[in-house]
């Protein structure tokens, strides 16, 4: 018997992207803000027992960015076998971004181990309190990467869910297993008197719980869980690609932080509220790119093309709405903001020269934030690693880089983030617009 594609209705409605957008939010905000409860626990430890969980926990970023990538990949390509009406392929794609992200995890583990004590010397300099920093890190380091493999496990888990678009399962793990942290964390630090070990014991327990949980989704699914070679081989050409992306902006950053530092204290503690406020509102940008990725891979996969480009306009005006509202939010907060964070008059007479890049970028980042998610799930992959290189090394970093050779100071840093966004905004409008990115099937 011959079926016939059904006719394309309307795009997704308002209230369907919200529904996707919202728990992804909560769940993109559940980690930044348990390392919050995190830092103020230890926090009150002393300052060398913080500056030793700060340093271990950007090592421990490393598996949350590559989490991240694998998130990206398999929502797209389970987003695509479930607008296919092929759930069960779907769910098997998560079964093998699991088993990429156990070998992603404990090679990670493995290499922690071996390094984390030159790493943390390194990462603590020479200073008067360096050696102790360096031990504290060390310390809470081996034990904390013990829970990498449960970073990526959630990260995978949180792809393949949102691929077939459930929402809620993943925003009860993730906020149950942060819950479980927040709590144990103070109790081991504290009570138990435990100290750093403490802290990176709850993080363990946490991380590995969450992993478990969407494993045990995988488990009731009744997909088969052998390892799918062809599977794989598409998940890593696919994730590779966000990975060099990824890679790009990185070194963007970590350029900037360089740059900024070099133009003295104020200017890169200015730099720095400012990039931590861009973060968070990246996070309520990034919720309508896992919204995007989710609705146009299901309905490329399901073979309604003209229906995903009407889904693409939307969800791109839905990203320019929010980052306007966001500007304005932040446009407001020009004096307020910066004095939540310093009392210092130099950082914040520093800040006010960041404010108007930060403000005029922010409706243009909804659109780029919106877009990528788009061609996420479209799975145009190389179309983004290749337009993020040639937007870093065509303006972010050349732009940067000249506001130190010519004393240019934190308003030439942030022309660079700005012309980051404005080469990828038309790139992405072009690309929207000669429609090469909308391919459907199951599978590109």
């Amino acid at each position: 018997m011959t079926i016939t594609a059904p006719a394309a209705p309307a795009p997704a409605s308002l209230q369907r992207i919200v529904a996707l957008a919202l728990p992804a939010l909560v769940v993109l905000a559940a980690e930044p803000v348990y390392v919050l409860v995190d830092m103020a626990v230890v926090g009150h430890l002393g300052r060398v027992q913080l500056a030793a969980l700060a340093l271990g926990g950007s090592v421990m970023g490393l598996a949350a960015w590559l989490g991240n990538v694998l998130a990206m990949g398999t929502t797209g390509r389970a987003a695509r076998r479930f607008g296919a009406a092929e759930r069960l392929p779907a769910v098997i794609e998560g079964v093998q971004a699991s088993w990429l992200a156990l070998a992603a995890g404990f090679a990670l583990v493995v290499g922690v181990e071996a390094v984390a004590g030159p790493l943390t010397r390194s990462l603590a300099g020479s200073g008067p309190d360096g050696a102790l920093i360096a031990a504290g890190a060390e310390q809470w380091l081996r034990i904390a990467a013990l829970g990498m493999p449960g970073i990526l496990l959630t990260f995978a888990g949180n792809g393949w869910m949102r691929g077939v678009q459930d929402t809620r399962r993943p925003l009860y793990y993730v906020i149950g297993a942060n819950v479980l942290s927040a709590i144990l964390c103070p109790l081991l630090v504290y009570p138990a008197g435990l100290g750093l070990t403490g802290s990176a014991i709850a993080n363990v327990a946490a991380q590995t719980i969450g992993g478990l949980l969407f494993l045990l989704a995988l488990a009731r699914e009744r997909a088969p869980l052998a390892p799918r070679a062809d599977m794989l081989r598409g998940q890593l050409s696919l994730n590779g690609a966000l990975l060099v992306r990824g890679a790009a902006f990185q070194a963007c950053f970590l350029s900037a932080a360089a740059v900024a530092a070099r133009f003295g204290a104020a200017a890169i503690g200015a730099h720095q509220i400012a990039l931590q406020l861009w973060m968070f509102c990246a996070f309520a940008l990034d919720s309508i790119a896992i919204a995007a990725q989710s609705l146009v891979g299901a309905e490329l996969g399901a073979g309604l093309g003209d229906q995903a480009r009407r889904t693409a306009d939307r969800i791109g005006r839905i990203g320019g709405l929010l980052g306007l509202g966001l500007a304005v939010v932040i446009g407001v907060g020009a004096v307020a903001l910066p004095a939540l964070f310093t009392t210092d008059s130099a950082v914040r007479a520093q800040a006010l020269i960041v404010w108007p890049w930060f403000v005029a970028m922010l409706p243009m980042a909804g659109v780029v934030f919106a877009l990528d998610g788009v061609m996420v799930g479209a799975g145009d992959a190389r179309y983004l690693r290749n337009l993020t290189l040639v937007a870093a090394l065509c303006g972010f970093l050349p732009a940067i880089w000249a506001a130190y050779a010519f004393d240019l100071g934190l308003g030439g840093i942030w022309f660079g983030l700005t012309m980051f966004i404005v080469i990828r905004l038309i790139a992405l409008l072009l690309r929207m617009r000669n429609g090469a990115w909308a391919v459907t099937g199951a599978t590109r």
